[in-house]
């Protein structure tokens, strides 16, 4: 069975002040649909918008001309919108007569969008291995064309049929650049090209390829075709326009009007006759060819200039409109090139004189006969460096009038050093389609938890990716000067990644890493206070993940609840079965040798409906938030308790291995037995069979139970040593109650193994374990009522959120060119799409919604050396010289001089109201710098250290409490502090010599 793909969780934040209609990024596909007077645009914003132009768009009339020149109020309303990609919209086509818009993107899809037909929605009709770059269509056709960067063109049908026909572009060839950039064709023919500057023909119908031109010597940009299919015109980054007869299989003509890279080709004409071009540097050029005997011999003119480069040009009736890497779309009025086009004198005495002119076809668009202004002769371009026309201006005006073509050869052109300038017909468009704000630039802050953006109208915001909103806004300034400002001296784990590439603020968090960042509690500022442990830290990947599902866990409640209510009415039955047929002798069951009755129902799973269970002693200081399980220690229980082995059993831990096992550590310290409750859970037991080999353990531990200081007895409950033995042995003490509960199954091993295989890898998955838990108490206990096992994170440990309305979430998994949707919703719409999200969604995101389980990470520690400053206190160092500790990289500099005082202060006790706590009479410093109390390890090491190897810390007294220069006896069995590290008992770094 093939590995499954890796899925990650996205959301984007909302845009706040989001007017209705336009983009928020360049636009990169245009197309007029004529008959409905709609205009349609996909843009970088992964948007696709409809426009109601208002305009006659059948003909032109002396009334359009008027309005325009009479500079009229725009017409262009908003129509309507969908946001139908999550990367950019690379290119769109009118399909199905107009009634189907399709969009190729970078987020790998094709889809179809019909919005005639109430669609809000657009529907996947396809997917590539790699971006999407361009669709084609031939008229009227119910099927589209799409190539991408995958090397591939695929045939989609758009009555749902899927793919009809694959085409693998790099053939025999077999060449790396093979990617499709330009698709155009017809019923018969299919032209496609890209970087490899060769233009290939296919069959649509088999996929064979029929032949190709070659010709260009860069990246081919766009491609139309005739309507008989035996002419194909390119557009190249090579700056030339290429004419190709298919019948010849040869390049017909070049034409150069252009001076830079040519972006966008566009025609409505069957023969190609009348076409439009646009390049890098922003030039609109409509070029006429009607009537002419060699196509050179055409006029070709600069209609209007974009500030930026113009990736797409469309044409209809009497108007133009383009799309740059400006969110606006401008409307420019088209230019008359026909017969009665208004020419300076000498290119209209030379156009008369032409025997190609005389027989031109009269144009439609000049059928009115009105006059239009005359066309600038700076406007008009030499369509090929062998053209006659227009003439070269720098030559006498009488030998330009007596003869019908320039006296010089275009090759002899070519080497004048005066360039001609050329200067477009139009400066300003007619109406600008007016996009709006997205962001462009971005800074993930120290904290991970903010992120400043920067937008495309130079407005600087700062963003909480936890509340999903902006918390402040500093207009228009650099980025990089408001940085230094809001920027905090923190090292926080990396745990999500920022993408602004569509505009909108996407954060992507990945299951290997969404985990690793924590904050601590008392650094949050929440609406309702919230009674959290001392130094406790919430885990923001699974904070965020709870409130982004939250609607989800709710439906994920009620189903279980429904679930559970049929289950329950069965053992209603049974019971009142019971009640009427009570039986005729009872039996008393043997109590255990431990002296308390077995609980092994698994009912007594923690809740999530805030039932409080007695707490393991010492936890109140001694625990902070776990990194894997907050829960578990929430609901830590005294030892011995049954509660205590249950808990055990449900999490895979012990309660007693909280937030501060194996925390401040020798490097070179001997292992020590643990001191969790999961291990004084068994000690009567040891103390019955007292001829078993663990009575050394038990000696050990009873040693760990006798603290040298009241701040050790503070602190024991929790913390020790982190050593290799005592990771083994805290995890063989919680792997045993779950061997002695399964035995009395083994004759169900077979069904087991069924039951596993029946699980599915996918967030249902979950669910299927937990209703097979339930399963398996009924037959245990048929007479005992089903508990819900769905356990979410409960606000202690995931405070309350409240996130925008519109905050997107979106599924999606990893792909060779990328990653594919797999969902996308809302913070509203999870719930609803429960059967979706169950189907589609990783199994690890149902475990920490449902069961509140991450997945299981050694934390990261930090080494370090402490030493006295300038030897005014007691040295820590061993007896033989080592002093070596090492941490978690979240341990603050409050427990470390807690440490230090627990081991040179002999009148030190534990804390009490008007006592100096270890911080207040100690202070900490690195690098000649005092050390804050609230500062982390990881933010030490990665802003005040500054280095690789160990940290070196100092210690000194501030004078508020006199310490002896000599340090006590240590004795064997001597103190950690505790640790905020991870669930388990980590062993401490390799000595290092």
């Amino acid at each position: 069975m093939a590995k499954k793909a890796r899925q990650r969780i996205s959301y984007v934040l909302e845009l706040d002040h989001s007017s209705s209609g336009g983009h928020r990024l360049g636009v990169n596909g245009l197309a007029v649909d004529r008959d409905n007077d709609i205009l349609y645009s996909g843009g970088r914003d992964g948007v696709i918008c409809a426009w109601d132009l208002n305009l006659d768009l059948q003909n032109v009339s002396n009334h359009d001309r008027i309005s325009r020149d009479a500079k009229s109020q725009p017409t262009t309303k908003f129509r309507a919108s969908t946001q139908a990609h999550t990367h950019w919209v690379n290119d769109i086509v009118l399909a199905s007569n107009n009634s189907a818009l399709v969009s190729a993107s970078s987020d790998l899809t094709v889809k179809v969008w019909r919005p005639e037909l109430g669609d809000t929605e657009p529907s996947t009709i396809g997917q590539h291995a790699d971006y999407v770059k361009c669709v084609a269509t031939p008229s009227s056709a119910d099927w589209v064309a799409s190539g991408g960067l995958d090397r591939k063109i695929s045939l989609w049908d758009l009555n749902g049929k899927g793919k009809s026909l694959e085409i693998d572009v790099r053939g025999e060839d077999v060449s790396e650049k093979a990617s499709v950039y330009a698709l155009s064709v017809n019923r018969n023919i299919l032209a496609s090209g890209g970087p490899e500057s060769v233009v290939r023909l296919w069959d649509p119908k088999s996929g064979k390829r029929i032949t190709k031109l070659v010709g260009h010597t860069d990246n081919i940009r766009a491609i139309l075709m005739n309507e008989a299919g035996d002419t194909v015109m390119t557009a190249s980054s090579d700056q030339t326009v290429k004419v190709w007869s298919v019948t010849a299989g040869r390049c017909m003509y070049t034409l150069t009007m252009h001076n830079d890279s040519v972006w966008s080709l566009f025609s409505e004409d069957p023969e190609l006759d009348v076409f439009y071009s646009s390049d890098r540097s922003g030039f609109i050029v409509k070029t006429d060819t009607r009537g002419t005997i060699e196509m050179d011999e055409g006029l070709s003119v600069a209609v209007a200039q974009e500030h930026d480069g113009v990736s797409k040009v469309v044409a209809c009736g009497d108007y133009i409109w383009t799309a740059s890497s400006s969110s606006s779309i401008n409307r420019w009025t088209n230019v008359e090139t026909g017969p009665d086009a208004q020419l300076p004198d000498l290119f209209r005495h030379l156009r008369v004189g032409s025997p190609a002119s005389r027989t031109r076809k009269p144009s439609v668009e000049a059928a009115d006969g009105s006059a239009k202004n005359e066309i600038p002769a700076k406007s008009i371009l030499r369509m090929s460096n062998t053209a006659a026309f227009p003439p070269d201006l720098n030559d006498p005006p009488e030998s330009n009038s007596t003869l019908g073509i320039p006296p010089r050869k275009g090759s002899e052109i070519l080497m004048d050093p005066t360039v001609p300038v050329v200067e477009p017909i139009h400066h300003l468009p007619e109406e600008t389609i007016e996009g709006q704000n997205g962001l462009v630039k971005h800074k993930l802050l120290n904290d991970r938890r903010r992120v400043l953006t920067l937008d495309t109208a130079g407005d600087v915001l700062l963003w909480d990716l936890i509340r999903c909103e902006v918390i402040q806004r500093f207009g228009k300034k650099h980025l990089e000067d408001v940085e230094p400002e809001v920027n905090t001296l923190e090292a926080v784990a990396p745990w999500c990644s920022i993408d602004t590439s569509s505009g909108n603020l996407t954060v992507v968090l990945e299951p290997f890493n969404c985990f690793d960042a924590e904050m601590y509690a008392d650094e949050l500022i929440l609406a309702e206070p919230v009674d959290f442990r001392e130094d406790q830290r919430i885990n923001l990947g699974r904070w965020i993940l709870r409130y982004l599902f939250a609607k989800l866990i709710d439906e994920e409640i009620k189903r279980d609840e429904s679930y559970r209510h049929k289950l329950n009415e069965a053992v209603e039955k049974r019971q009142a079965a019971t009640r009427r047929n009570p039986p005729t002798s009872i039996s008393i069951p043997a109590s255990n040798v431990q002296g308390w009755e077995r609980n092994e129902s698994p009912v007594s799973t923690p809740r999530a409906n805030g039932a409080n269970y007695p707490m393991t002693p010492g936890l109140g200081i001694g625990t902070a938030t776990p990194a894997v399980n907050m829960l578990a220690s929430e609901y830590a229980v005294t030892p011995g308790s049954p509660l205590d082995k249950t808990t055990s059993h449900q999490f895979n831990r012990s309660s007693g291995d909280d937030y501060f096992s194996g925390g401040i550590s020798s490097v070179d310290a001997p292992a020590k037995a643990p001191t969790t409750p999961a291990a004084t859970d068994q000690a009567p037991t040891k103390d019955e069979t007292s001829k078993s080999p663990v009575d050394t353990k038990d000696k050990e531990k009873d040693t760990a139970k006798s603290p040298s200081t009241p701040f050790g007895k503070k602190f024991r409950m929790g913390m020790s040593f982190g050593t290799k033995k005592l990771g083994r042995s805290a995890s063989s003490n919680i792997e045993k109650p779950t061997v002695a509960e399964e035995k009395p199954e083994e004759n169900k091993s077979e069904s087991s193994s069924n039951h596993e295989k029946e699980i599915d890898d996918n967030f249902r998955g979950v669910i299927q374990k937990i209703q097979k838990d339930y399963e398996k108490q009924l037959l245990e206990a048929p007479d005992h009522f089903i508990e819900t096992k769905i356990t979410p994170a409960l606000p202690i440990d995931a405070p309350v959120l409240k996130l925008p309305s519109g905050t997107k979430v979106i599924i999606q998994e990893e792909t060779s060119g990328g990653s594919a949707n797999l969902y996308r919703g809302t913070v509203l719409s999870v719930g609803v799409d429960a059967d979706i999200i169950e189907e589609k969604a990783p199994m690890w995101l149902g475990e920490v919604l449902l069961t509140n389980v991450i997945p299981q990470k050694e934390p990261v520690k930090v080494s370090f050396v402490l030493h006295p400053w300038k030897d005014s206190l007691p040295s820590l160092a061993t007896t033989d010289g080592n002093n070596r500790l090492n941490a978690n990289r979240m341990l603050r500099v409050k427990k470390i001089l807690a440490y230090v005082a627990e081991r040179i202060d002999p009148h030190f006790e534990e804390p009490e109201p008007g006592t100096l706590k270890p911080e207040e009479y100690l202070e900490l410093y690195c690098n000649d710098q005092l050390l804050p109390n609230t500062m982390s390890l990881a933010t030490l090491r990665a802003h005040i250290w500054k280095g690789g190897n160990d940290v070196v810390l100092y210690y000194k007294a501030n004078g508020r409490k006199d310490i002896p220069k000599e340090l006590p006896q240590p004795t064997l069995d001597d103190p950690a502090v505790s640790d905020p590290g991870g669930l388990t008992a980590i062993p401490p770094i390799a000595t290092v010599s």
